[in-house]
């Protein structure tokens, strides 16, 4: 009872919502990069929200059925057929042994997620699935997925098939409704350090357009602009949290994401909210982003009504 990888894509790897409570033993959080489209995939499938899921960046993966199940594709716009047939993305489909599943590559966006019934079966380590391929932990052996891996799975006869309707399926890249002149915002909470970068440096910070490079991975994204000068760069290391944006001597932000080191001594202007590196992780090299102040009331007020309109937007109850 499983699923076949026959082509594993550009990078698919199996994650959880992260591995947490291990950074004293220096193992970072790992989990999806769009914590959103991760946790739709498994709403729709009626799937508990930590759910063993795969996520695929760019495209290109191919999967062939072993058992009876449903499956969900969310995240990046790519096509998506079941024995040639073209199906819908955000929406359960019925699965049958010998089924051939292929995702083709992404048009807009950068990572999808690959769901099914009940979720992966993944053994954890250190109390998570999520695969860090740096570390050499999580998923089947530590690494990215491979051809012939098998993805073990229940058996699901019967399910009642969901989908999220097109009107609340998030836009990505530089077409979101989050872009301000094409543009990106990304929103970010001032650091302690910020007090390190004077007036100027952050009044430019805060008007300019940053490019994301081909440097970019689920360890950070580099960006490419106006360099940011900071006063000091000797400090002491220290846990750096999830949407860090530090700053290196050659001035160009990264904005550190869910594989990032757990600890480092490059000054930080601030964190982008949680909710946004989840748009950072659907752009593309080229894409371009600008970054904008919130302060804590501000956050907290983001965060809760993101939550909100999450657990209360309804699905579609579709027929067999």
């Amino acid at each position: 009872m499983s699923f076949k990888v026959l082509q594993p894509g550009l990078l698919s790897s199996i994650q959880d919502l992260g591995r947490f409570g291990q950074h004293d033993i220096g193992l970072t959080t790992g989990g999806p990069l769009d914590n959103e489209a991760f946790l739709w995939a498994n709403r729709i499938l009626h799937n508990a929200p930590n759910a063993c899921a795969i996520e695929l960046s760019f495209g290109g993966l191919q999967l062939l059925a072993q058992t009876q199940s449903y499956l969900c594709v969310t995240g990046a716009t790519l096509d998506l057929t079941i024995n040639g047939v073209a199906k819908a993305l955000w929406t359960s489909h019925k699965i049958w042994p010998d089924d051939d599943i292929k995702l083709g590559y992404s048009s807009h966006g950068c990572r999808s997620y690959i769901s099914v019934a009940g979720g992966f079966d993944i053994t954890p380590s250190f109390g998570s699935s999520a695969t860090v391929v740096r570390e050499k932990v999580g998923g089947l052996t530590g690494a990215k997925l491979a051809a012939n891996d098998c993805l073990a799975c229940a058996s699901i006869a019967q399910l009642p098939r969901q989908a999220l309707a097109q009107e609340h399926r998030p836009v990505y890249g530089q077409q979101n409704s989050g872009s301000h002149d094409g543009d990106t915002v990304l929103r970010i909470l001032p650091g302690y350090q910020h007090h390190l970068f004077d007036t100027a440096t952050q009044t430019r910070f805060f008007h300019a357009q940053y490019t994301l490079t081909d440097r970019s991975d689920r360890m950070g994204m580099r960006l490419e602009g106006p360099a940011v000068a900071c006063a000091s760069q000797n400090m002491l290391s220290e846990g750096i949290c999830l949407g860090a944006v530090q700053v290196p001597a050659d001035g160009q932000p990264i904005v550190l994401l869910k594989d990032r080191q757990t600890i480092g001594g490059y000054p930080k202007i601030g964190a982008v909210l949680a909710r946004d590196t989840a748009c950072l992780a659907q752009l593309r090299p080229g894409d371009t982003l600008r970054f904008e102040a919130v302060d804590l009331y501000q956050a907290h007020t983001i965060n809760t009504l993101s939550q909100l309109k999450f657990d209360h937007t309804p699905l579609l109850h579709l027929k067999d």
